[in-house]
């Protein structure tokens, strides 16, 4: 299964690790300092500021989506996996 994380941009679910909302990291010294530390594997597909933060295995995406609707749509069980 793949969910729509932004920007024309789908990821397979099981590759996600964790999914963060924003008041999460802005409250969270633990967070921002994971953030710091993994700079180069972040990815910024928010034009505005970010909702979420979506950790996989090997990258860091700051989404426009918010947490909640990503459950969503990763509890939907229309979405085409392959």
């Amino acid at each position: 299964m793949y969910i729509h994380i932004g920007e024309d941009l789908n990821i397979r679910a099981k590759d996600i690790i964790s999914i963060l909302d924003k008041e999460s990291v802005n409250h969270s010294i633990l967070i921002k300092e994971f953030l710091h530390r993994h700079q180069e594997k972040l990815i910024n597909l928010s034009k505005s500021p970010f909702k979420s933060v979506i950790i996989t295995y090997d990258k860091v995406y700051l989404s426009p989506i918010a947490s909640g609707t990503l459950k969503k749509r990763s509890n939907q069980r229309n979405i085409q996996g392959f």
